[in-house]
């Protein structure tokens, strides 16, 4: 018995605590949308990695051409030639893979270029929802852009207006 009225106490305390705690809800997409240094970097990365595939792409259609030419002219090659041919074509394949490692890998340029400009943005989206957050005493802030199942949100609840007010951007 005492056990059950313990744990019925438990449950009750619990549940006057979470009421009086507050949560909400942003949208980092809409966010980022408003600020125009950040359409400004996304710009800026396109543009740049546009560079860089039409650069891979011109080296694959050389591979692809020096491919072709030697399927049609492996017939009339002695095994030396071939083996020097598909060394040479074997050879060009891996420089692409490494030029694209290199502009697109994990530690590639465009992660790099992408930190550089997009980490500040982040940063102040970041210290808004803190200033927003100890401000009014929230608890827990859930990004709708990133959280996956949310299947209902009441928009009494919704804080992206509140941090782009702090953000000075409406």
């Amino acid at each position: 018995m005492k056990h059950v009225l313990l744990t019925l106490s438990v449950v009750i305390l619990c549940g006057f605590t979470l009421s009086a705690q507050k949560v909400g809800y942003i949208d980092t997409e809409l966010i980022l949308k408003e600020i125009p240094e950040y359409q400004t970097a996304q710009q800026q990365l396109n543009e740049l990695a546009d560079k860089y595939k039409a650069a891979i792409e011109s080296e694959v259609g050389t591979i692809d051409a020096l491919y072709r030419t030697y399927q049609s002219q492996k017939n009339n090659m002695t095994a030396t030639q071939r083996a020097a041919k598909e060394e040479e074509i074997i050879s060009k394949e891996k420089v692409v893979k490494e030029k694209q490692k290199i502009y697109f890998g994990e530690d590639g340029i465009m992660a790099k270029k992408s930190e550089e400009l997009l980490t500040p943005i982040q940063n102040r989206i970041t210290a808004a929802i803190e200033v927003l957050s100890s401000t009014d005493e929230y608890v827990m802030i859930i990004d709708l852009a990133v959280a996956t199942g949310v299947v209902y949100k009441n928009a009494k609840y919704d804080l992206t207006q509140d941090v782009l007010k702090i953000l000075k951007i409406k």
